[in-house]
């Protein structure tokens, strides 16, 4: 899987991107990342990126014609991949599970960020397959729902947890403890283990186990 980033700040992903699984599944050419400056893809002197609205309002607007030019070059270079194009935005649908394996249909997806007060709405109509939120909030930008989007999306494909399997694979995640059984932060206070996990019964902990994830399904 390759995910192709467009932003107006790219360093904002170098030390999230070269640490901890994300690090080595680039390493193990199981996924591929690529930042792209929005920047490089503007053809007046001064990288203009945004403008002001028409009709008048606070802020700034990404301006469509330098995203049109960076999909466009993205989309041009990795023909025979199979492409999505997403717009993170408050009002798209919401990044979940079944969207997450939806996704992973394809070989590469094109990330747009927008930032200031949006992104000019053709990019959404005309450009952007698909609007993507990561929840109900508002955020400065779309980098941080582009990571949530490549991690949880990474985390599905074969090979990105390595050998083990992780408690929080797919569907949610059980609680769970570890040593020691029995921890107390204050005088008569105890904090205990489930003791059916320290019963050594696998049946009834998987029983048990399996009524946190039916909430997920």
């Amino acid at each position: 899987m390759r995910f192709d980033i467009i932003t107006i700040f790219p360093k904002i992903f170098d030390s999230y991107l070269k640490e901890s699984l994300i690090a080595r599944a680039q390493k193990n050419k199981i996924i591929q990342i690529k930042i792209w400056n929005l920047r490089d893809f503007c053809k007046d002197k001064r990288k203009t990126v945004d403008d002001k609205p028409f009709g008048g309002g606070p802020g700034m607007v990404l301006k469509v014609e330098p995203i049109y030019r960076a999909v466009n070059f993205i989309k041009n270079k990795n023909k025979n991949k199979k492409q999505r194009v997403i717009l993170f935005s408050p009002r798209g649908k919401e990044l979940n599970l079944k969207v997450l394996k939806r996704l992973l249909r394809y070989d590469q997806l094109i990330l747009i960020c927008g930032r200031y007060e949006g992104v000019d709405e053709r990019v959404a109509k005309y450009i952007a397959d698909e609007e993507i939120s990561i929840g109900n909030y508002i955020l400065s930008g779309g980098e941080l729902p582009a990571l949530v989007l490549i991690e949880a999306l990474s985390r599905l494909i074969p090979g990105f947890l390595g050998k083990y399997e992780s408690l929080e694979y797919a569907r949610g995640s059980w609680p769970v403890y570890t040593r020691p059984a029995v921890f107390s932060p204050k005088k008569n206070v105890k904090w205990k283990v489930p003791n059916v996990l320290l019963s050594g019964n696998h049946k009834k902990i998987e029983e048990w186990r399996k009524k946190y994830l039916k909430k997920y399904e």
